[in-house]
């Protein structure tokens, strides 16, 4: 696995110029190049015999025409999903972000003349976890390889006391903790947020629409105090709600203590995200994750884009849940 070009741009929207060496910047991307930043598309990959492919149908077309940063051949695009490490030569480490990308606006001259492109659909975007110098030639290689199949998922604690320090959060971690053990999930993010709707709903959006992320659970804000406000959050942000896993949840809570009515917890779907209120005791919130554990695989699977019959549960041996 090796580098074949390096590009890099001074504008976004426009093709990226191949150079023979490029420094990359820990958390913020490619010297010199428009789309680094603070933010998780920091650095841009792309099959370069995939690449090599599209050069045969439009000659001409040069490296950082889909504006990638990076080609690298002989590596398995397929195989790599959010989370996975790679080295760039011998300094650069990144970690992918987001597979894939949707187009907006402006579309680019591959896609004018072609009415398609290669990067929404096949490209892999990264974060820069250790910078360096890296280029044409270099070796690549795979330092943690986080299978496509793998579901991934984000935990986000709501609690204004966790978020400030002055208690310690831990549902949060009991919910990544089950999700690993009894999902298979690969958790890609865990947060402390505070009790603040606007600040809810941006991290929602941000993981629904800017990576590739499955399932988003959010712990604690479920109840009837004032700042309690997941649950409106939730709901301006969902697209289509699921509250067969609402009433599942409840239910189950419902045969240990009456307080179960009193959660205004609510799930739903926004683009390929399914999202779940959890309560934000440690002992609910694993006791209301349990009683929907059984249905996500086949509810995500089908949210990638699964066609089978939804009439008759089923195995996935990639990511059916282990038994206790």
């Amino acid at each position: 696995m090796r580098i074949e070009a390096v590009c890099i741009s001074e504008r976004k929207g426009e093709p990226k110029t191949a150079v023979e060496r490029a420094t990359f910047v820990a958390d913020h991307g490619i010297e010199g190049d428009a789309h680094a930043g603070d933010w998780h598309r920091q650095v841009s990959l792309l099959s370069a015999e995939e690449a090599a492919e599209w050069r045969e149908r439009l000659p001409g077309l040069k490296p950082g025409a889909f504006a990638e940063n990076v080609l690298v051949s002989g590596l398995d695009f397929d195989q790599l999903g959010l989370g996975s490490r790679l080295r760039l030569g011998s300094e650069v480490e990144v970690a992918i972000t987001q597979i894939g990308k949707e187009c907006h606006g402006h579309r680019c001259t591959v896609f004018e003349r072609m009415g398609e492109c290669l990067m929404p659909r096949r490209g892999l975007f990264a974060r820069v976890l250790r910078g360096g110098e890296a280029r044409i030639g270099d070796s690549v290689e795979v330092l943690e390889a986080v299978p496509r199949r793998v579901v991934q998922a984000v935990v986000l604690t709501i609690s204004d006391r966790c978020s400030r320090g002055e208690a310690a959060d831990t549902a949060g971690p009991a919910t990544a903790h089950l999700l690993r053990d009894r999902l298979g999930a690969h958790v890609f993010a865990a947060e402390v947020i505070p009790d603040e709707q606007l600040q809810i709903e941006e991290r929602l959006r941000h993981y629904c629409d800017g990576h590739s992320i499955d399932l988003v659970l959010t712990v604690g804000g479920t109840g009837f105090a004032p700042r309690d406000v997941t649950p409106e959050a939730t709901r301006a942000v969902v697209e289509r709600p699921t509250p067969g896993l609402d009433e599942a949840m409840r239910a189950a809570s419902l045969s240990k203590t009456p307080h179960a009515m009193l959660s205004r917890g609510t799930s739903g779907i926004r683009k390929k995200t399914l999202i779940v209120n959890l309560p934000g005791s440690e002992r609910a919130a694993v006791e209301n994750l349990e009683a929907i554990l059984p249905a996500l695989p086949h509810g995500i699977e089908k949210l990638r884009g699964d066609p089978s019959d939804c009439g008759r549960p089923k195995r996935n041996p990639q990511s059916a849940i282990r038994s206790a």
